[in-house]
């Protein structure tokens, strides 16, 4: 079945080809399919276009069809094209004519753009609840290990004193950013294109607020054609901030593999957490940090590539973006696994104490030793000669603490004004509104 089927059966060589994975990865955008069909056919009932009692029968089974998803239950048959054509079929099948009437006012152009936005809308939230753990957990660490001194490094080369407080703390802030990023993609994919129809509107009198209402949108898309643009461009902004997500857990991913390694021996992690060489014994290797590296450097990829394949298209409709869906649907698991996995592993972590009394440590003191002497009245430059000298001499003693008083240094993580950061930006979301339009949707 077909939502766009006549009477000319089309070579099944070129259905394969242009149905590709859609079929697949339909079942994703399932429940919102419903969501979807569950507002439109409420506005067609306003507008005179769906009775009252065809109205009550197709809520009713719409809303069986979206439990049957939920639990589990719910496959595209075998020469269905997509979702969009499952539901219709099923409801058709159920409650006979009144499921052929719900497509009035709306093309398969407008629903895949609405299952869309319904579905990134969605999945924003969960990857906001796993960057929130991670934040968590990263600031708990921070507060923890705070008096624990750490190298900190320019170049790969030793520098000057850091701690797990600031390195555990950098991330936890990064992760703000990156939420303000998600919270503007959010936004640019809360708002309705529904009734745009194929790109160019109906001459059905749509109630198209009605709908923004019912599925707790911020607002619509209101030029038609704006609204069909949106395909493409949505999925680049919303991928541009999860690639920003990731390239966070990814470098964090990075700085653990390094930090493990011996000649660093910084952190450690359980045996059980870890994996072995099928040769070398000793083997301790760290896979979930390298493999967190690896995805995170594909999601960082994700908004180039969508990007070339919208590139150069005109405004309307495209068979191209259906090629976006790809790569695009499956990248919010790809990045929610590696949060989660991120503050597993995090939970887990050993961190060595007295790292910097090792003896190839003492020279990240050498801008503590010129500072000591800049505030006895020294001028920096001839501090900074001096204790140079020292250094090339082989007299330079370092002292054996930091005094670093600052906000945002060692001695002052401000660990409580970046929680606070965070907290702000949670609360911008308003995921209430969303929640409560869904439940009152699917209600019985």
């Amino acid at each position: 079945m077909k939502l766009w089927q006549k009477d000319t059966q089309v070579k099944q060589e070129v259905e394969q080809f242009t149905v590709g994975k859609d079929r697949e990865l339909d079942l994703m955008l399932a429940p919102f399919d419903v969501l979807g069909s569950l507002a439109h056919t409420r506005m067609l009932n306003s507008i005179n276009l769906l009775p009252d009692e065809d109205l009550a029968l197709v809520q009713k089974e719409l809303k069986q069809i979206y439990r049957e998803i939920e639990n589990g239950n719910f496959t595209i048959e075998e020469g269905v094209e997509d979702v969009h054509s499952q539901v219709e079929m099923l409801l058709t099948r159920r409650v006979g004519e009144a499921g052929k009437k719900i497509h009035s006012g709306r093309s398969r152009n407008d629903q895949v753009l609405l299952d869309l936005k319904l579905f990134v809308r969605h999945q924003i939230q969960v990857t906001v609840s796993g960057v929130q753990e991670l934040f968590n957990q990263l600031i708990s660490l921070s507060e923890q290990h705070k008096e624990k001194l750490l190298p900190g490094y320019t170049h790969l080369q030793i520098a000057m004193p850091s701690s797990f407080g600031l390195w555990f703390g950098a991330y936890a802030e990064s992760l703000v950013d990156d939420l303000i990023l998600l919270q503007a993609a959010y936004k640019i994919s809360n708002k309705n294109p529904l009734g745009s129809a194929a790109g160019y509107g109906s001459s059905f009198p749509l109630n198209r607020q009605l709908t923004t209402d019912l599925l707790g949108f911020d607002s619509l898309n209101y030029n038609v054609v704006y609204a069909q643009m949106g395909r493409g461009k949505t999925e680049r902004n919303v991928s541009s901030a999860l690639a920003s997500v990731a390239a966070t857990v990814g470098r964090l991913a990075m700085d653990a593999c390094l930090y493990m390694n011996q000649n660093f021996g910084f952190i450690s992690l359980p045996d059980d957490l870890t994996t072995g060489s099928s040769i070398m014994p000793h083997k301790k290797n760290p896979d979930v940090f390298e493999i967190i590296r690896g995805k995170c450097n594909k999601l960082q990829g994700l908004p180039n590539e969508i990007a070339l394949i919208i590139g150069n298209l005109p405004s309307g409709y495209h068979r191209d973006l259906q090629l976006v869906k790809e790569s695009f649907l499956p990248a919010f698991q790809e990045l929610n696994s590696c949060l989660e996995m991120m503050t597993f592993m995090l939970k887990n972590i050993i961190v060595k104490e007295n790292i910097l009394q090792d003896e190839k440590y003492k020279y990240l003191f050498s801008v503590e030793v010129v500072n000591n002497q800049v505030l006895q009245g020294i001028p920096f430059r001839e501090a900074y000669k001096n204790i140079g000298a020292d250094i090339a001499n082989n007299t330079f003693n370092p002292p054996t603490e930091v005094n670093h008083t600052h906000e945002g240094s060692i001695g002052n993580l401000m660990n409580e004004q970046v929680s606070a950061m965070m907290d702000k930006v949670l609360a911008s979301f308003n995921f209430d509104i969303v929640e409560k339009a869904v439940k009152e949707l699917v209600a019985d």
